[in-house]
């Protein structure tokens, strides 16, 4: 598949990516069927592989593999001077395993299958798209394999380019109704380890440290720091204590999930979850974990929702919604560090990390007409 040799109007944009949607379906069920489970660094090489391959099928330029503890990221670059970075990540939070259950299937204008919305969907969308910008070679992309676990050996990465490039598209899938997600919340996970010490729960409780009390204790605690009105969210999530039903407790634990608006918020909560002090006589705590996303806030993305919207309603798309989200992405890293930042280009259905995820077949050429026409404008800007 060649690259355009002039630059296609908005109408013609659509009806090229239209045209290609039986394409981007084929290739989205052997991206889906190719299962990428976070950590599982065999499968991982395979889906890098077919999404390095399909990019040089579709633009012509190969694209290179780069090795990770994670698992293998894929980088592609039109040129040394880029002026615009696509970021997505080609791992899922499905085990291995789930597609001999629930394989990629199609029922009217629903596609079906795990990892389908988050986000290979978007991934092949925006591969074609590339297909429609004249001047690709102002664009980069670059599809991590740990976004489902943190970013930890893709967000230097992520971070260098975006500074290289200074505008990045994000590949997350859009909020409801196709919108696209112009702010999001920082996140984090921590884990409080509590140790106490075993006894005999019938002869000689008073002998024990328990553990679980102390766990109880801390939990009220840890629920007390949300600040719901400043948008932080602190849920404890999973709790363990013991392993008998007549030993007292000597060990517990808690994970937390942490969602923030305020960047002071993050140092707060962080500050606050360090200081946790135990009430059992002889209990001990330790705290690990951080808010390792921070805040994307709305600054970061006003500018290039703008430029979208214009895109938009050139392709005919009515009005286009720009939200304000709960999760995290790797825009989070971007846009802290004052790069401008716009997340949910990639597909549009729903059931994120679910039995129910999907996709509209249907949108699937109007987004990647919308992620191309995107990425022309800044590079033309």
């Amino acid at each position: 598949m060649s690259l355009p040799t002039r630059t296609p109007t908005a109408t013609e944009l659509l009806e090229q990516m239209q045209s290609r949607v039986p394409q981007m379906v084929e290739h989205l069920r052997d991206f889906v069927n190719l299962e990428s489970p976070s950590l599982d660094t065999n499968h991982l090489q395979r889906t890098a592989n077919f999404v390095a391959e399909l990019l040089e099928k579709v633009t012509g330029k190969s694209a290179q593999i780069i090795p990770s503890a994670n698992g293998p990221h894929v980088h592609w670059k039109g040129s040394d001077d880029t002026k615009v970075l696509i970021v997505g990540h080609h791992d899922t939070v499905f085990p291995l395993g789930t597609t001999t259950m629930r394989p990629f299937s199609i029922d009217g204008d629903i596609a079906r299958g795990p990892g389908v919305f988050d986000m290979k969907a978007g991934i092949v969308q925006a591969i074609y798209g590339l297909s429609a910008i004249h001047d690709s070679s102002r664009v980069e992309v670059l599809i991590t394999a740990d976004e489902e676990v943190g970013s930890e050996t893709s967000r230097e990465l992520i971070e260098a380019r975006a500074r290289a490039t200074g505008a990045v598209l994000v590949l997350e899938p859009s909020a409801d109704g196709g919108a696209l997600k112009i702010a999001r919340k920082g996140v984090g996970t921590f884990t409080v380890h509590i140790a106490g010490r075993a006894s005999h729960a019938g002869l000689e409780p008073e002998k024990g440290i328990n553990a679980l009390i102390e766990l109880s204790e801390q939990v009220r605690r840890i629920v007390a720091m949300a600040r719901p009105e400043l948008g932080t969210t602190v849920t404890p999530t999973v709790a363990t204590a013991g392993n008998a039903e007549n030993v007292v407790p000597e060990a517990a634990m808690i994970k937390v999930d942490v969602r923030v608006v305020l960047p002071e918020e993050k140092v707060r909560i962080e500050r606050e979850m360090s200081e946790l002090s135990t009430t059992v006589a002889g209990a001990s705590i330790k705290v690990t974990g951080s808010i390792n996303r921070p805040p994307m806030h709305e600054s970061a993305g006003r500018t290039l929702f703008g430029v979208a919207e214009v895109v938009a309603k050139d392709l005919g798309i009515k009005n286009l919604q720009g939200v304000a989200v709960g999760g995290g992405s790797d825009g989070n890293f971007t846009a802290a560090i004052g790069i401008p930042t716009l997340d949910g280009m990639g597909a549009v259905g729903g059931g994120a990390h679910g039995v129910n995820e999907h996709v509209l077949i249907s949108t699937m050429g109007e987004r990647a007409a919308l992620l191309a026409g995107v990425a022309r404008a800044l590079v033309n800007r």
